[in-house]
Formats: C-alpha cells, sequence, structure tokens
C-alpha cells in the first residue's frame, strides 16, 4: 500500500486538477473504493430505517427523529472526536469506529428479523450507530490532505462527495429493492458487511509515524485549544456559520422526504429509493461540474449557486405531485447539495493550518450534522402543525434568506500557502531545562515606534493580538510607556512552557506577513526586544497575574 503523499509546494499550485486526478494515488484509491462501499450501504441502511419507521409509527416527528438519532451524537462528540484524531493515530481510531459500526448495523439487522425491532429500539440503535460515525468522521476528513497533494485537495473532497452521491445514487434503488423483497433487516445485514471493505484498506495500511517538532496534545487541551482557535479565526467562524444557515434549512427536505414519497406522492420503497437516486446523480453530476465551477465562480457565488438548486428540492417538495417532476427537481438539488456542500468543506480543511485540521472538521461536522438533527426535528414538528406543503416552502424560503444573511459573513478561497507552517520563528532557548508544564509563561515584545503612527500600529498589532490568542495565548495587551510615548509593549500569557514552544511551530506564512508589517513600525534596526518570563509564584499568585494581564489594555495614550 501507497505511503503518504506530501505536500506540493506553492509554486507548483497553477493548474485546476480534474475531478478525477487524485484516484492516481493507489492508496487514495482504495480507500475511496471501498468508500463507495460503505457509503451505499449506508444508503441502503437509510431506506430500510425511514420506512420501517413508517411501519411502526407512521408520524412525521417520529420518522423525523431517525434522521435525529443518526445525526446527534455528533453534537456531543465532534470536538472530542476532533481532538482525539489530532493526537492519536487516526488510522488505528478508524478501525476502531469501523469495528463498532459494523456490530451495531448487525444487531439491528438480528433484531429486525427477528421481530424485536419496536419505534425506541430502532432510535436507540440508530443513535449507536451514530455515536460510531462521530468518533469516525473528522479522522476521516482530516486523513484527506495526507493521502493527496494540497494541489488536488479540492478535487479529493469532490470525489469523496461522488462517492456519497454514487453510493446515494445506487444505494436506495438497491435498498428500496431489498426492502420490498427481504425487508429491512436484510438492508441492515448488508450495510454491516460493506464496513468490511473499509475494514481491509486500513488493515493493511502501514501508515508512517507523523514527524513533529514539538510534544504531542493533551485530549482536555486540545479541545480548548480548538475553542481558542475557532474565536480568534474570522475565516473559519464565517465558514462554520455559513454552514449552519444552509443546513438548517435544508434539513426538512432530508428529514420529511420519506413521508413526502409515502403520504403524498404514494411511493412504494422502491419508488423512495428512486428519489433519492435521482438526487444522487444530479450530485455526481455537479461534483463533475465542479472543478469548472469553481474557476468561474468565487466561494460566495458557488454558495449561492447550490443555496437556489436545492431550494428547488424544496419547492418542488411542497407543490408538485407527479413523482417523475420531483425526481427532476431532486436531480438538480444533488447538484445544488454538492456544490455548497463541498465549499464549506474544503474552506474549512484549507483555512486552517494541520496542526488543528481535524477539531476544525470536527467543528464543522458539528455544525452539518447538528444542523440536521435539530432541523429535521423542528420542521416535524412544524409539519405536525401545519402540513408537509407548507413546512417544505417554509424551508425553501428560509434557504433564500440564509443568502442574504450569509453577507456578515462572507467567505474566500484561502491563498494556497496561506496556512502552512512558516517554521521560521525560532523556538526560544531557556538559560537551564524547564519542565514542559511550568507557567505560566509571560512574553513580551518591546517596540520603538514613531509616536505619529501609533494608530497604524495599533490596528496591526490588534490582528497579531488575535493570532497570538488563537495559537495558545490566553490573555494579551498592549502597553504604552507613559513617560516615553515611543516605547509600546505587546505582552501576552500562555499557561505552560510547553504551550507557547507550540506556538513557534504553529506560525503560518500568512502570519509572519503579519508579524512583517508590524514590525515595519519599529524604528531601531535591532530587532524588538523579546523576553520570556516564567512564573516562579505560587500558583495562585500566577494565576491573578495572568487575570491582570488579560484584564488591562493600553494603559497609557502614547
Amino acid at each position: 500500500m501507497a505511503t503518504s503523499v506530501p505536500p506540493t509546494p506553492p509554486a507548483a499550485l497553477e493548474v485546476e486538477p480534474s475531478v478525477w486526478t487524485p484516484l492516481r494515488h493507489p492508496l487514495y484509491r482504495a480507500l475511496w473504493t471501498a468508500s463507495c462501499v460503505s457509503f451505499m450501504g449506508t444508503w441502503m441502511h437509510e431506506v430500510g430505517a425511514g420506512w420501517l419507521m413508517t411501519s411502526l409509527a407512521p408520524s412525521p416527528l417520529l420518522v423525523s427523529l431517525v434522521q435525529t438519532a443518526g445525526t446527534a451524537p455528533m453534537i456531543f462528540l465532534a470536538l472530542p472526536s476532533g481532538a482525539l484524531a489530532d493526537v492519536v493515530d487516526r488510522r488505528r481510531l478508524l478501525l476502531g469506529t469501523q469495528l463498532w459500526m459494523l456490530g451495531v448495523a448487525a444487531t439491528l439487522g438480528f433484531l429486525t428479523t427477528t421481530g424485536h425491532t419496536s419505534a425506541y429500539v430502532l432510535l436507540l440503535l440508530t443513535f449507536a450507530l451514530g455515536v460510531g460515525n462521530a468518533l469516525n468522521g473528522p479522522a476521516w476528513q482530516a486523513l484527506t490532505p495526507e493521502l493527496v497533494p494540497r494541489a488536488e485537495l479540492a478535487s479529493a473532497v469532490s470525489l469523496g462527495a461522488i462517492a456519497v452521491n454514487l453510493a446515494r445514487a445506487v444505494g436506495p434503488a438497491l435498498g428500496g429493492f431489498i426492502v420490498g423483497r427481504w425487508g429491512p433487516g436484510a438492508a441492515f445485514f448488508t450495510n454491516a458487511a460493506s464496513f468490511l471493505a473499509v475494514i481491509a484498506v486500513l488493515a493493511s495500511w502501514k501508515r508512517a509515524p507523523r514527524a513533529s517538532l514539538v510534544p504531542a496534545e493533551r485530549v482536555a487541551g486540545a479541545m480548548r485549544a480548538a475553542v481558542r482557535y475557532v474565536k480568534n479565526a474570522p475565516e473559519l467562524s464565517a465558514v462554520l456559520v455559513r454552514t449552519g444557515l444552509f443546513v438548517a434549512c435544508a434539513s426538512a427536505t432530508w428529514g420529511l422526504m420519506p413521508l413526502v414519497a409515502r403520504k403524498k406522492l404514494e411511493l412504494d420503497a422502491h419508488g423512495y429509493g428512486m428519489l433519492l437516486g435521482a438526487l444522487g446523480l444530479g450530485a455526481v453530476a455537479g461534483a463533475a461540474a465542479l472543478p469548472r465551477v469553481r474557476t468561474r465562480l468565487s466561494a460566495e457565488g458557488r454558495i449561492a449557486l447550490g443555496t437556489l438548486a436545492f431550494a428547488s428540492s424544496a419547492v418542488a417538495l411542497g407543490v408538485l405531485r407527479q413523482p417523475v417532476l420531483v425526481g427532476f427537481a431532486m436531480a438538480i438539488a444533488g447538484g445544488g447539495w454538492l456544490t455548497a456542500m463541498a465549499t464549506f468543506n474544503v474552506l474549512t480543511q484549507t483555512s486552517v493550518p494541520g496542526w488543528i485540521r481535524a477539531r476544525a472538521m470536527a467543528l464543522y461536522m458539528l455544525v452539518f450534522q447538528g444542523g440536521l438533527a435539530l432541523g429535521a426535528a423542528g420542521w416535524g414538528a412544524l409539519a405536525e402543525r401545519v402540513g408537509l406543503d407548507t413546512t417544505m416552502l417554509v424551508s425553501a424560503a428560509g434557504l433564500l434568506a440564509g443568502i442574504v444573511l450569509g453577507r456578515g459573513f462572507r467567505v474566500k478561497d484561502p491563498r494556497q500557502d496561506q496556512f502552512e507552517p512558516s517554521r521560521l520563528w525560532p523556538a526560544p532557548k531557556p538559560a537551564a531545562p524547564l519542565d514542559a508544564d511550568r507557567g505560566p509563561v509571560l512574553v513580551t515584545i518591546e517596540y520603538r515606534i514613531d509616536p505619529r503612527r501609533a494608530d497604524e500600529f495599533r490596528a496591526i498589532a490588534e490582528d497579531m493580538g488575535a493570532i497570538r490568542r488563537r495559537d495558545g495565548a490566553y490573555a494579551w495587551g498592549l502597553f504604552g510607556d507613559v513617560a516615553d510615548p515611543s516605547r509600546q509593549m505587546e505582552a501576552f500569557v500562555v499557561e505552560s512552557w510547553e504551550e507557547h514552544v507550540r506556538q513557534h511551530d504553529r506560525m503560518t506564512f500568512a502570519d509572519r506577513e503579519v508579524q512583517a508589517l508590524l514590525r515595519q513600525f519599529h524604528v531601531p534596526s535591532e530587532p524588538p526586544i523579546v523576553h520570556h518570563l516564567v512564573s516562579g509564584f505560587p500558583t495562585g499568585i500566577g494565576d491573578a497575574l495572568a487575570e491582570a494581564a488579560r484584564t488591562t489594555r493600553d494603559t497609557a495614550e502614547p
């Protein structure tokens, strides 16, 4: 099995690769093929679970809760699983989660075929399957940059979407046939067998150890770092907000489609599978066209296009009564779903450095799956009050409103090398060895500036402060000398020496550009004076000093 592919240098990133280009890498090709099989089993399971619930308890709320049960675990486990994927061997984590999901699917298949599945047993085991997916998802998503060069990342993400939607095109139709012929239990057993393909590839992959210049993080600390990062990274925050706006309204189509197919369109299980298959085929066509769309439209344009197309499905489900016309609308919606979600996915992966990528993907999946789970339950409750037709039209209006609201959180495609680690900030060398957990650490940087340019200096310094906080500082401030307006002091506090060493490793090329802008204000030819001060006080006093640094800003006007 092939080893991981090193990142492509920025100079090589000039031509938009074909969506099929990543398949030339053997390991990616093997995992992609295995994932197609696994996703096909997942869609068979979706058809079986949705259809079984319409037989066990045909109420809009319970039917929509099948979607909620499968996605709700992501709300609770996304951040821990993302942190885990960033600090442990991802291959072993993926093996464990795949084995868990195989066992749960097989159990559901056994209970269903023996007549022991109730509505609540179905929801419980669907929730258990969702737990495995929640632990699996961030590690799986973050693995992609290890398998292909950075230039091919967008194509690899599109190929991942093609795998999902090829499975969506074939799996539901096949699942509908299996459910109609042998019952939902057979669909659940088929899903269990589908996990074996991914397990076989992962078991045969000899993943090379990942080299690191700094010690591995602990899971709890990694979770805190993720929260701190997203609070101070507007690029990532904007993507997450836009994803939430889209998914919250789009979840109505996913949550209520089984009920629309059965009650309104009067389709059987096979017809419902064909409806999902039309959506999948549209997504495959959208993925194939996405590289060309990406060269013509900005990220904002692609999101708007995808949202408009998907809104058409909600209108169709609310207005149309002819299955063929609804199927045509589903194909258009599939292309829109793929366009929007692939854009959000790529933006998330490329808007963060590698050290926090799995956690960023976990937060993305939290927003995505949480939006599906909570949205499906909300739309189901609304449908019980106002009916299916009105609910679908309201969701379409919500999708369109999201385009307008999203203007306050604009996104853009990042520069190719923007979040690559620069590793040009030399690590500090203490006079004597320090324990890794010694702290807190106070870092001060003294600048000499022209007082007439103080406002410009402060603006750039605030940008630098956001970077310091994002990469590990829990307090930052800019201080002016009351006796000497040219003397400015940047200061920030980090919880330990080890965490400050990580800050040096986390600085990206974009961060270096901000640092260079800041240092242009420094008048002397010598660089700014930097001090690293480690707390020598008892913990309580050290925390008090850190709190003072946290609450003090700009003590004098220069």
